[in-house]
C-alpha cells in the first residue's frame, strides 16, 4: 500500500517512502510454510491410518486459524505500515482496521538517532529514533531498511529546513543575514 499523494500539502514532494524491512515477516511466514507443511503430511497419515474425514478436516481448522493468526495478521501489519518522509514532514501510518499516523513537521525534529542490534546489523535494518520539539518520548520507527542511510538522508533534509537562525529569530553575530535585522528583513 502506497502513500497517497492526495493526502500532500500544496509543494510537499515524497523524499522517501520505506515499509518496515521484511525481516518482520519472516518468522510468519516460517510458520506457515512449517503449518502447511506439517497438516499436509499429518492428513496423508490420517487417511492412511484410516481415521475419519473429521479428523483432517478439525486438523485443517486449526491450520487454518494457525495461519490467520500467526502469519495474515502479522503480513498485514507489515503491508500496513508505512513511513514516509516529504520535503516538510515525517509520516508514520499503520494499522488494518484500527488506523493510527503521526506527522511530524521537519523543523519541529531536533534529534535523529538509530539503533542496530546484531540480527538488524545481519539483515541491513534498524531502528529509526525521531526526537521533535514536543513533551513525548521520540518516535522510534522500527526495522527501517538501511537505517543509517535513512538517517542521513533525513539529516540532509533537516539541514535544508534550518536556516541558521535561533529561534527568536536573530542570527549568530558575525552572519550577514545579523545586519538586516531578524530573519533578513
Amino acid at each position: 500500500m502506497a502513500f497517497s499523494a492526495k493526502h500532500l500539502a500544496r509543494g510537499e514532494r515524497i523524499d522517501m517512502e520505506l515499509r518496515t524491512h521484511i525481516k518482520e515477516i519472516f518468522f510468519p511466514l516460517v510458520i506457515g510454510v512449517v503449518t502447511i507443511v506439517v497438516a499436509l503430511v499429518a492428513s496423508i497419515w490420517f487417511s492412511d491410518q484410516g481415521w475419519s474425514g473429521w479428523a483432517t478436516l478439525a486438523l485443517w481448522i486449526v491450520a487454518l486459524l494457525i495461519l490467520c493468526v500467526f502469519v495474515l495478521m502479522p503480513v498485514l501489519r507489515w503491508m500496513t505500515t508505512l513511513y514516509v518522509i516529504t520535503n516538510r514532514r515525517l509520516i508514520t501510518r499503520r494499522g488494518i482496521i484500527n488506523k493510527s499516523g503521526r506527522d511530524i513537521p521537519l523543523y519541529r525534529i531536533n534529534d535523529v538517532s538509530y539503533e542496530k542490534s546484531l540480527l538488524d546489523r545481519i539483515f541491513g535494518c534498524g531502528t529509526l529514533i525521531i526526537s521533535d520539539a514536543s513533551e513525548q518520548r521520540g518516535v522510534p520507527l522500527h526495522d527501517v531498511p538501511h537505517v543509517e542511510n535513512v538517517q542521513v538522508r533525513l539529516n540532509e533534509l533537516l539541514y535544508h529546513q534550518d536556516d541558521g537562525g535561533d529561534d527568536d529569530g536573530t542570527y549568530p553575530p558575525g552572519d550577514p543575514r545579523s545586519q538586516h535585522g531578524p530573519r533578513g528583513h
